[in-house]
């Protein structure tokens, strides 16, 4: 049986300006990109980053910039993920397809769980995506709590 920690939390800032991840899969891009139109105004605050074809798509409807990743098979929930773990992305939004296999499945799944692991507020749906948004936190700084795995990282193996 292992032994358990205490996780204590610390606190970052999200600023304003928010980070904002914007991935679909392929059978989910329609509907994300008329969420992203529906929500241009929003987005405009924001800097956007997407994975690959995603990210191409959103672009050349918006008119705003978007940082380009790979796409997502070829390592862009990778690179996401661990922009998530340098806290370098503010919110997630993934609409992700639940009912097709995919072959980076694990790749999807861990980039899921480091949302999690790290409070960062994750839609998968238009419904969700259109809370966040409509929160008064995206248009403010929000105080977001960290869990410190300092215990975790420095215990005797």
């Amino acid at each position: 049986m292992g032994r358990y920690f205490t996780i204590m939390a610390t606190y970052r800032t999200i600023p304003a300006r928010k980070r904002v991840a914007l991935v679909a899969h392929d059978n989910r891009k329609d509907e994300l990109l008329e969420w992203v139109i529906a929500n241009r105004k929003a987005l405009a605050n924001h800097e956007l980053y997407a994975t690959g074809t995603t990210g191409k798509i959103i672009e050349s409807h918006l008119g705003q910039p978007v940082i380009k990743l790979l796409s997502g098979p070829l390592g862009g929930d990778q690179q996401l993920g661990a922009m998530i773990s340098e806290k370098k992305i503010d919110v997630m939004i993934f609409f992700w397809d639940p009912l097709s296999a995919q072959p980076h499945d694990p790749d999807i799944k861990a980039l899921l769980r480091l949302c999690v692991v790290w409070n960062i507020p994750l839609a998968c749906d238009s419904a969700t995506a259109d809370f966040i948004f409509t929160s008064p936190y995206m248009a403010g700084e929000y105080s977001s709590r960290q869990s410190d795995f300092s215990e975790y990282l420095n215990r005797k193996l």
